[in-house]
C-alpha cells in the first residue's frame, strides 16, 4: 500500500529507488577490559588521530562546504577536551572503547545544553565517537554503503563524513528524520545534486529494500509509489534538468530584469569548479578553513596565498569575501572565548574582531595583498554585524585598503537598522540561515522546530524585503548567500521582493539561473507577495507555486 511521509523539502529533484540505510555503528564491548589508564590514553589518542588523517584526506579532496565541514570534524576528533575527559573515565578503570563512549556522551550532553549551533555538532559528535570505537576495536569504518543499483538513502540524520563521501549515481536521493535545511545533510547534498528532504516523521517505520520516491520540491517521501506517478514526476524532472544543462547566463528574468547568479566557495580547488558554472562571480567567499586547523593563527602571507587561489580562479569576476565567521560551532584554538555559557549568542563572527582588531587587521592586509597580486575586483563583508557602530568601524578598515565594504544581515537588528547601515556600506548579503534562527528564536537542527527555521516563513521573507526595500532607496545592492538562494521556487520569489544577486553552491547555479529564465519580474513580485501573505511556511510555498501558474495579466 502507498504510503507518504512529509517533512522539509531542502533539494529540489526526484529520486526513486529501493530503500537503503547505513550500517549499524560499533558499539564498546561490555566486558571490555580496563588495562593501565596511561595505556588506554594512548590507544585513544592514536585512534584519534587516525580517525583526524582520514577526514582531513577527504577533506582535501572533498572541495566546498563538504570540506570544510569534513575539516571542522576532523578537529572534533583531536579536541583538547575529549582527550581529558577520556583521560578521566580511563583513570576510573574503563578502556579505551568505553572510555572514549562515555567521553563523548559527556561532551554531547554539554554541547546540547549550550543550543544552538553546538547542539547541531552532536551528530558529527557521535560519528567521531563511533570512527574512534571503530578503529580501536580495529573493525571497518563505519559509513553508507555502496548499492549495485540507484538507491535512496533513508536515516535517522547523516554525519558529514558519510554525506561527503556519497555518489551521486548510487545514491540518487536522501531522506533523514532528523535535520533541518541548513543542516550538514542538506548543505552537502545540495552541493552534490542530490534530492534530499529532512525532518521526516517516521522514517524509521519505513524498512530497507522498500521502493521509495522522494520528492526534494514537495518535501514528500513516498512508499510503493504509484509506478504511473513516478513516471510523470520523473519525466517532469528529466526535462527541468534538461532546461538547466542547458542554460549559460547571465542571471535575468523572462523580461530581463538582471539577478546575478553567484556561487558560494571556500577555497581555491572549490573557486575552480565554480567557475565552470555560468556564474558571475563570488557571493560567499567563505575563509574559515586557513584558521580552523591552526593552533597558531596564519600569517599575513599565508592567507594572501589563499585568497590569491580563489581571486585568480574568478579572473575579472567580482568576488565577495567574508572574514572570519568562527566561535560557536566553529571554535578556533588561538582565539575561541572559554566556558561560554551559550556560544551562538556569544563572541563569534565580527565580536572575534572587535575583541582582537590586530586579528582582523591581519586578515584584511591579506586580502589586500592578494587583490593587488591578481588585480580582482574584491569586496569585503563581516559576520554578525549587530550595530550602526559595528558596521561604521568594520568599513572604515576595509575602505583605508581601498576595498568595497558591506555586512551580513544575520540578526534582526539589522533588518531593523538597514537604511542606517547604508549609510556607512556599499552592500549587504542576508545570511538567511542564522537570521532564521535568530528571528525564530530556534534551533535549527531541532527537527521538532524545523518549519520554524523553513525560509518560507512569511516573517523572514518580510525582513527580507525590508532589508531590499532599504537597498533600493540607497541605489546598494542586496544579495541571499544563504540556503535559501539555491532553491529555484524561492530564488523567484527572492527576486521578487527586490533581492539582487543569489549566492548558492556551484552545483545549484544552472537550475536557479535556469527557472528565473523562465519567469518575468512581475510574476516574481506576484509570487512574492502570495508567499508573504500566506499563514506558514507550508502554505508560503504553495502561494508561491499558485501564483506563478494565473495567467499574466
Amino acid at each position: 500500500m502507498t504510503s507518504v511521509y512529509s517533512g522539509t523539502a531542502v533539494v529540489p529533484g526526484i529520486g526513486v529507488g529501493p530503500a537503503v540505510r547505513p550500517a549499524p555503528r560499533p558499539t564498546a564491548p561490555e566486558d571490555e577490559t580496563a588495562g593501565d589508564p596511561s595505556a588506554t590514553t594512548v590507544a585513544f589518542g592514536s585512534a584519534a588521530a587516525e580517525v583526524a588523517r582520514r577526514l582531513r584526506a577527504r577533506a582535501e579532496s572533498a572541495g566546498g562546504a563538504a570540506s570544510e565541514v569534513l575539516a571542522t570534524t576532523a578537529s572534533l576528533a583531536e579536541d583538547r577536551g575529549l582527550a581529558t575527559f577520556v583521560t578521566k573515565h580511563a583513570t576510573a578503570g574503563s578502556g579505551p572503547a568505553t572510555a572514549t563512549t562515555k567521553a563523548i556522551e559527556e561532551l554531547a550532553t554539554m554541547f546540547t545544553a549550550a543550543g544552538g549551533l553546538m547542539a547541531e555538532r552532536v551528530t558529527d559528535l557521535y560519528d567521531v565517537r563511533d570512527r574512534i570505537v571503530a578503529e580501536l576495536l580495529r573493525l571497518p569504518e563505519p559509513g553508507i554503503p555502496e548499492p549495485d543499483e540507484p538507491s535512496v538513502l533513508l536515516a535517522d540524520d547523516l554525519a558529514p563524513a558519510d554525506t561527503a563521501g556519497l555518489d551521486p549515481t548510487r545514491i540518487v536521493a536522501i531522506a533523514t528524520e532528523l535535520g533541518g535545511s541548513t543542516s550538514h545533510t542538506a548543505i552537502i547534498a545540495r552541493q552534490l545534486g542530490i534530492p534530499c528532504v529532512v525532518a521526516v516523521t517516521d522514517l524509521k517505520d519505513v524498512p530497507a529494500g522498500e521502493k521509495v520516491a522522494v520528492d526534494g520540491t514537495a518535501g514528500t517521501v513516498t512508499v510503493d509509489p504509484d509506478e504511473a506517478q513516478v513516471a510523470a514526476l520523473v519525466e517532469e524532472d528529466r526535462r527541468t534538468r534538461e532546461a538547466a544543462a542547458g542554460w549559460t547566463g547571465p542571471g535575468r528574468t523572462a523580461d530581463g530584469h538582471p539577478v546575478q547568479i553567484l556561487a558560494n566557495v571556500q577555497d581555491g580547488a572549490g573557486a575552480r569548479v565554480a567557475a565552470e558554472q555560468p556564474i558571475e562571480g563570488v557571493g560567499l567567499f567563505r575563509t574559515e578553513l586557513l584558521f580552523l586547523e591552526r593552533t597558531t593563527e596564519p600569517s599575513v602571507d599565508e592567507q594572501a596565498d589563499l585568497y590569491a587561489a580563489v581571486f585568480e580562479a574568478m579572473g575579472d569576476k567580482k568576488v565577495i569575501v567574508r572574514t572570519l565567521d568562527a566561535g560557536s560551532d566553529k571554535p578556533l584554538a588561538f582565539a575561541t572565548q572559554p566556558d561560554e555559557p551559550n556560544p551562538a549568542l556569544g563572541v563569534r563572527g565580527l565580536r572575534i574582531g572587535l575583541a582582537d582588531p590586530g586579528m582582523l587587521d591581519r586578515q584584511l592586509d591579506g586580502i589586500a595583498a592578494a587583490s593587488e597580486r591578481t588585480g580582482a575586483d574584491v569586496r569585503v563583508m563581516a559576520p554578525m554585524v549587530t550595530t550602526e557602530a559595528e558596521a561604521q568601524w568594520f568599513a572604515e578598515r576595509v575602505r583605508a585598503r581601498g576595498l568595497q565594504a558591506g555586512i551580513m544581515i544575520e540578526t534582526p537588528s539589522t533588518v531593523l537598522l538597514a537604511d542606517r547601515l547604508f549609510r556607512h556600506l556599499d552592500f549587504v548579503s542576508i545570511g538567511t540561515n542564522d537570521l532564521s534562527q535568530y528571528t525564530f528564536a530556534a534551533d535549527r537542527m531541532a527537527p521538532t522546530l524545523s518549519d520554524l527555521t523553513d525560509p518560507w516563513q512569511p516573517a523572514l521573507l518580510a525582513s527580507i524585503k525590508l532589508v531590499a526595500q532599504a537597498g533600493q532607496r540607497a541605489g546598494k545592492p542586496v544579495g541571499v548567500c544563504g540556503e535559501a538562494a539555491a532553491h529555484p521556487l524561492l530564488a523567484i520569489v527572492l527576486t521578487g521582493l527586490g533581492v539582487t544577486s543569489l549566492s548558492c553552491a556551484a552545483s545549484a547555479v544552472r537550475a536557479v539561473g535556469s527557472r528565473l529564465s523562465q519567469v518575468t519580474l512581475e510574476q516574481c513580485q506576484a509570487a512574492a507577495e502570495a508567499a508573504l501573505a500566506a499563514s506558514d511556511n507550508i502554505t508560503a510555498a504553495q502561494a508561491a507555486q499558485a501564483a506563478l501558474q494565473q495567467p499574466p495579466a
